[in-house]
């Protein structure tokens, strides 16, 4: 979806269309409380509360998505989990969710939980219920960021009002940004960058991708700089390196590669973090991104020093005539203790 598909209030006529997420119930009213708040993944579910306008978010749960027929069986489990006992009836809800948000019928692209967005708000007793994109909610987030939240790697100030990027490698990879209205506000974008074709930088990456194309049809981005790539990395070196792949899960991958044990691993690992700042690289460029590109997702903020060392900022400063506009961009590693994209689905309902 990019920011011109045109997305209307969901029941209620007569409604602006525009840059909107897809909304159902009227609009919003200032007594819009207790929220249910959720970000929704293709292995997790993380839910919050708020209470009232102006304060914090309290009772972040993640739940497993395996173990939840549906999302709204999640949601209600979260309802029923609250401290004490059963939580009040939220006003409205809020969600961040790992697909494209096009229409009122919702199927996950890295999960079975498909679903109405009217039906569930109906289902709910939901006077609103808001569907975003879960990185168009984590783009929201960004300006409300603490310093503390955020780990810089290379580049310099960044332009405070210039467009931001945003990049994340989880279960998928998940692509956004932020634009600078004319009224000073921001701009989410919504879109599917991750699935942006491929790119090799040389001989090895070129193999790699081979194989990729080979097994999936389409190189993807995603089918290499997320978890499920580190995982289909570490199968490609293998097969390419003539070695019997094992079982390895992509956390495993990340720990023997981090812990030096296994060198495809390790190769895996760096060709990830290559491959990341190549692509990240290209959406600095697209966007024009002087402002900082972010990067969010479950995997980056865990790798540390080993980030730092890969070619991740040398990759994402090679882009010939071009490398020296990248040298000067900050790159931001998102690791906040709260799921900016809580507070980024909490602001989707502040906005709309």
């Amino acid at each position: 979806m990019t920011s011109e598909d045109p997305q209307t209030w969901r029941g209620a006529p007569g409604a602006p269309r525009g840059l909107d997420p897809l909304v159902s119930g009227p609009p919003s009213a200032a007594e819009g409380f207790p929220r249910l708040l959720g970000d929704i993944g293709g292995t997790n579910a993380r839910f919050a509360w708020q209470a009232a306008p102006e304060l914090p978010l309290t009772d972040i749960q993640t739940l497993p998505a395996k173990d939840h027929a549906s999302l709204e069986a999640a949601m209600r489990h979260y309802l029923a989990s609250g401290t004490g006992g059963q939580r009040a009836a939220p006003v409205d809800a809020a969600i961040g969710i790992a697909n494209p948000v096009t229409g009122d019928t919702v199927q996950m692209t890295n999960h079975h939980w498909r679903f109405s967005i009217e039906a569930m708000r109906q289902s709910l007793g939901l006077r609103r219920f808001v569907v975003v994109n879960d990185f168009t909610a984590l783009a929201l987030s960004l300006p409300a960021l603490a310093a503390t939240d955020l780990r810089q790697l290379g580049g310099g100030a960044g332009d405070p009002v210039a467009p931001r990027a945003l990049i994340g490698p989880g279960t998928g990879l998940g692509v956004s940004g932020l634009l600078r209205s004319a009224g000073g506000g921001w701009v989410p974008l919504a879109g599917e960058g991750g699935h942006v074709t491929l790119p090799a930088a040389n001989d090895r990456e070129h193999a790699v991708i081979s194989w990729l194309r080979q097994r999936f049809g389409h190189p993807s981005a995603e089918r290499a700089v997320s978890g499920q790539g580190l995982e289909n990395l570490y199968q490609a070196l293998c097969a390419l390196d003539g070695r019997a792949a094992e079982a390895l899960s992509a956390a495993e991958v990340s720990r023997r590669g981090l812990g030096g044990s296994d060198p495809v691993c390790r190769e895996a690992l760096s060709l990830f973090c290559a491959l990341l700042g190549t692509v990240a690289g290209n959406l600095a460029l697209t966007l024009g991104a002087t402002g900082g590109v972010y990067v969010g997702g479950g995997i980056v903020p865990r790798l540390g020093q080993f980030l730092d060392e890969s070619e991740f900022r040398a990759r994402f400063e090679a882009k010939g005539r071009f490398s020296s506009l990248l040298a000067g961009i900050p790159v931001y590693v998102i690791d906040a203790a709260v799921s900016p994209a809580l507070l980024g689905a909490a602001q989707a309902l502040d906005t709309h």
